[in-house]
């Protein structure tokens, strides 16, 4: 394989496609290690409702990024960026190839190309509009905008009242118009997004996919799901708004708090999972670059030098 020293080769795909197995042989077979890009795998203790990699995985080939903080904390894009590129340069000068690796979608996108907004909103600035909003509803906030940038019906749903809050607090912010913000944003760049990139999409048919999604609630529940769930929240994880409504874990609150059966948990999982892979699907297709794609599934088993072709 000839490719660039600093290519960093991203492996995706929806939930429950393959991605683990795949990204290990590949990484054992390139002397490579594994960058998790997956926004639940940083949390400690979330682990079987995460189908996070075993001990004995992690053991095998380095993860990085996975159980770095707690889980009634909060992880944020900018802080992850800023993880992902110290890691994936102290892999390079081990001589190491960096394999980045989940279904996050808008993680994955920040490999390719700005997703963080640098402008900063006051508390004193959301208050200012939150009052002009009170007082004036859409048309004042919409009268707020247009007189701190004329041009904003160009670039802006101006019927969209979260839309228009937005734009109102950052044009009041900064003093810019929407244009000017909206190029400084297109223009950021960074390690990530300069580096040579391979991105290998992988894809199940889906009664296939299905099949596996099912599978997988079943064994996760096996494995102590319910009991996992019992610890997190006695460790508070539920002020974790993102971490707690996670598919598995907001299913198992409720069976905890009464809302559900054992049995209509299981299937409101598995509905859930099915929808949330429908979602990603969609994501992969719209939102990253153009990529190698590789079907599993269909008998044949996929060799690892058609990951990254």
């Amino acid at each position: 394989m000839t490719v660039p020293d600093d290519t960093i080769f991203v492996l995706t795909g929806c939930t429950a496609v393959g991605k683990t197995h795949l990204a290990l042989e590949w990484a054992a077979a390139r002397n490579a290690e594994i960058v998790s890009c997956d926004s639940l795998l940083f949390y400690r203790g979330m682990d079987i409702g995460t189908a996070k990699p075993t001990r004995a995985e992690r053991n095998r080939i380095p993860h990085h990024l996975v159980d770095i903080c707690d889980p009634s904390k909060g992880m944020d894009i900018g802080a992850y960026l800023d993880r992902a590129i110290e890691v994936i340069d102290a892999i390079r000068r081990r001589g190491k190839r960096a394999l980045v690796t989940g279904g996050s979608g808008f993680y994955l996108k920040a490999f390719f190309e700005p997703v963080v907004d640098s402008v900063v909103v006051s508390a004193e600035t959301r208050e200012r509009v939150r009052a002009i909003e009170a007082e004036g509803g859409l048309d004042g906030l919409l009268a707020a905008l247009v007189e701190c940038d004329p041009d904003c019906a160009d670039v802006l749903d101006t019927q969209n009242p979260r839309r228009v809050v937005k734009a109102l607090e950052r044009c009041l912010e900064t003093g810019q118009s929407l244009k000017t913000m909206k190029s400084a944003f297109a223009s950021q760049t960074n390690a990530l997004i300069e580096a040579p990139k391979r991105l290998t999409v992988l894809e199940r048919d889906k009664d296939s996919l299905n099949e596996r999604i099912e599978r997988r609630v079943d064994a996760m529940l096996e494995d102590g799901l319910i009991e996992e769930v019992k610890r997190l929240r006695e460790a508070g994880f539920e002020s974790n708004a993102s971490a707690a409504a996670s598919i598995g874990y907001r299913e198992c609150l409720q069976f905890l708090d009464g809302e559900l059966d054992r049995e209509a948990m299981r299937e409101r999982i598995i509905v859930n999972t099915r929808r949330l892979a429908k979602k990603q699907r969609t994501w992969f297709r719209t939102q990253l670059p153009e990529s190698n794609r590789v079907t599993l599934g269909n008998g044949a088993t996929p060799v690892i030098e058609e990951l990254f072709k």
